[in-house]
Parts: structure tokens; sequence; C-alpha cells
């Protein structure tokens, strides 16, 4: 079979999301060749007008093939469905429609999969680069290594592809699953996700078989996170700058090569190379929303834990992992020998946490956000009550 990189847009019943997206992949660049643009429109009582987008909308590179489900999948079972087309066409680019993408976005993704190819350790490949750790809802960025692209133990659903193999590899596995249980393996909001998620399933699938996303350094998806199934509110959090160069040139590294590797829990997994340590003796903790395991020698983490500190770092560069990287002194971050118990005086400086992930704000804004805050949070609480 000669392996076609399609392209796949779902969409539900957001016609002017839809209307944003296919303009922005109308107006990326492609190579000379015949690319299947295939969107998929899953079943509503109110997407007439999303149909007709969909249907109005010119592609000049190759075929356009618009599938309308007859009864309503929801987000989990089209997505399944969709990934389904890198098998028939040997590789596919899976686009939600509150997407917007890089006019590079196909190069990279073309160029990307085949880097992976033959490299068992990559499961799919993000076009998207996250900015913002969802378990901890602090910043987030990857360590700069002079590379083009990052691992990431985390499935990306804002923007992703897959190649034939590694697609038949998750899905055979998939079919094996039952009910996601917690795990302490899994961050606990994952598994907490509801069933309609098919991308908890995938963040499993790669921590079980120990294999990465490949994300790129600059990002070729921002998400609008219009209302859908999985956003009450609008929101901007998620958007994140896109690349517009001109003529990229992409330099990959191999995850043996990449100082920028991370676990699901947002993890940088290759610091005991600068602590001269095993890295089976060291747990790392820095974003703190890990359970401690006391079986590793070594806790690296913001955590205040009555253990022996062996070092302290300070927590001002940027990406935090930076200031273990210097050995930036400090009293924020501290390496633990948890074999041995000890007091400990030190306390949590909350103001410092916060100031870290926040530039600036003036007394004005501070109480709008504050007054916002406290207004969700009093709208959650009746939410609980029935109110």
């Amino acid at each position: 079979m000669t392996t076609k990189l399609a392209i796949v847009i779902v969409a539900y019943n957001r016609k002017n999301s839809l209307q944003r997206l296919l303009k922005s992949v109308g107006n990326a660049s492609y190579p000379k060749a015949d690319i299947p643009l295939i969107i998929s429109i899953d079943c509503a009582s109110d997407n007439y007008d999303v149909v007709q987008v969909a249907n109005a909308f010119k592609w000049k590179h190759g075929t356009k093939k618009v599938e309308y489900q007859k009864e309503n999948l929801g987000l989990r079972n089209h997505i399944l469905q969709c990934g389904a087309y890198a098998v028939t066409f040997g590789a596919a680019i899976i686009l939600e429609d509150d997407l917007y993408v890089s006019p590079n976005y196909y190069q990279y993704t073309s160029e990307a999969l085949q880097f992976a190819n033959n490299k068992p350790y990559i499961a799919g490949i993000s076009l998207y680069s996250h900015q913002f750790n969802v378990h901890s809802r602090s910043n987030f960025s990857p360590l700069l290594d002079g590379y083009d692209n990052w691992y990431f133990q985390f499935a990306s659903s804002w923007g992703q592809a897959w190649t034939k193999i590694q697609w038949e590899s998750f899905y055979a596995w998939y079919i094996t699953q039952e009910v996601l249980e917690p795990h302490p393996s899994l961050p606990d909001n994952v598994t907490r996700w509801s069933e309609k998620s098919w991308l908890k399933y995938f963040i499993a699938y790669l921590v079980e078989t120990d294999t990465y996303f490949l994300y790129p350094r600059a990002s070729y998806t921002t998400n609008f996170s219009d209302m859908g199934t999985h956003v009450g509110k609008d929101t901007t959090t998620f958007q994140i700058p896109l690349d517009f160069s001109k003529d990229p040139q992409f330099q990959f590294s191999t995850l043996k090569e990449s100082s920028s590797v991370y676990d699901v829990f947002y993890e940088n997994r290759k610091l005991h190379l600068y602590l001269n340590l095993k890295e089976a003796d060291l747990h790392t903790n820095l974003y703190g929303k890990k359970n401690n395991q006391t079986d590793k020698r070594y806790i690296l983490t913001c955590k205040i834990l009555p253990f022996k500190i062996i070092r302290k770092f300070g927590k001002s560069l940027k990406p935090h992992e930076a200031n273990i990287l210097v050995s930036n002194t400090g009293n924020d971050l501290f390496l633990y020998e948890a074999q041995i118990a000890d007091k400990n005086s030190f306390k949590e400086d909350v103001y410092r946490k916060i100031m870290y992930d926040i530039k600036s704000l003036n007394r004005n804004e501070a109480k709008i956000v504050l007054f916002q805050l406290l207004k969700e949070q009093f709208n959650r609480g009746l939410k609980k009550l029935g109110l």
C-alpha cells in the first residue's frame, strides 16, 4: 500500500469553529501531491450548518470526502473511528474543530512521521506543544536542548498524527481494556476524566508500554477551547504561539540524545544525570503531584518532607529543572535521602510559589481575578448541592 498522509477533521456541532479551522488548513503550505482530506461530522440534531460548511469548503490539494455519521458516536468513539484512517492511508493527521493550524503544520508532521519510522518508542506525533501543566494548573515549558522536538509520555488530542503501525499497536492494546481504574502510575485527574475521553486510554497505553509522543518545540496547532463536549466556557488558557516561519528546517533528537524527556506527570526523566545518581534510585516530583515513592533511595521534590536533605535548590530559573542543571542554591526544591528520617524546619513559601507562575498583576487586576475565582468556587458549591 502506498502511504499517504491524510488530513482528518473531526467535527460535531460547532459551525464557526469548523469554518475557522478549514480556513487555516486551506491557507497552509503543501507539497505537490494528492493529499486526501476527510471531514467527519458526528450526528447531531443541530448541525445542518456544519454540514453546509464542510460541503462548501474547496480543497485544492487532492480528494475531499465529507462523512456524516448516521448515529451519534460521541467524541471517544468518533476519534477512534477517525484514527483508523491511519490504517487506510498509511498515516493520518487528526484535527478537532476547535483547533487552528500553522502554515507549516503539514511539513512538520510529514517530516516528524518519517523520523519516527522504525523507532518503536515513538507512539504518535503531536502538533501541539504544551505550555501548561494540566495536573498542577501551572506554567510548563520543556527544557531547551538544541533540538526541534521533545518527548512526553502524554498523548496529544489537540492535533496528532499516527502511522499505520503506531495506530494498530495502540488499538490492539485498547480493545483488551476495561474501565480505566486509578493507579499510582497515572495522575488521578486523568483516570477521573469522563468515559467520553479516548485520550486517557492512550495516556495509559504510553505509560504501560513506556513509549512517548514526539512533541514539537514550536507549536503547529493552537486550541481555541470553544464550548463543546469537554469545555463549558471558552478560554484562552490553551492558546499558544504558532510557527509562522518561512521554509522551516527541522532537527529531531532521538530519545537517547534528548535532554527534554517528560513522564506523564510533566517531570523530566533525565535529571538523575545532573545529580550523578542512578535513574532507578531517584523519584522526581518537582510539581508535587505524585505520591512520594519512599522505596526509592532519593526524592527530588518541592515538598517539605521529614527526610534527610542532601541538597537544596532555588526555584528562580525557568523551567524549574534548570535550577537542578546549574546547581542554583536556595530553599525551594529539595533532594532527600528517603531512607533517613530527619526533622525539617523549612516551610513552604506559598507566595513565592504562586509568583513563579505570574509575571505581574496590578492591584485592580488582582481584585478582578480574586472576585472571579470566588464566584466560580461559589457556583461549584451550589452545583454540588444541586441548587
